[in-house]
């Protein structure tokens, strides 16, 4: 499992979303209740342009513990890319406001607000 997990973190990093994907997904399975590797698949799932599946691990961590800011990130740019920007707007001001130094979190919030005031 912890060769799966960190295989597929070096293909993540390398750009290798689909690839990542097949090992994190096995990851994930042999154990899942973990955090890291759960992440870890939402960010191969969001890569691989699986934005449902990304939201839904995201979510999941987010259910099981409020306070993560990455996973609220994650989540809210998965949803906007689904073309739920309420539910975006909702996740990235959390996760903005829990990291307020954090570029990308306010940039993702920026303009997930402007597309959902555009489309009003």
């Amino acid at each position: 499992m912890y060769e799966w997990y960190t295989r597929g973190l070096e293909l993540l990093r390398a750009g290798s979303a689909s690839a990542a994907l097949q090992l994190l997904a096995r990851a994930a399975e042999a154990e899942p209740d973990s955090h890291s590797i759960r992440e870890a698949l939402g960010r191969a799932q969001f890569g691989a342009r699986q934005f449902g599946a990304a939201a839904d691990s995201f979510r999941w961590i987010v259910e099981e513990e409020p306070a993560e800011d990455y996973a609220r990130f994650g989540l809210g740019l998965a949803l906007s890319r689904m073309g739920d920007f309420e539910g975006a707007v909702e996740h990235l001001a959390l996760a903005a406001a829990m990291r307020p130094d954090n570029k990308d979190y306010e940039r993702a919030l920026r303009h997930a607000r402007a597309t959902l005031a555009s489309r009003r």
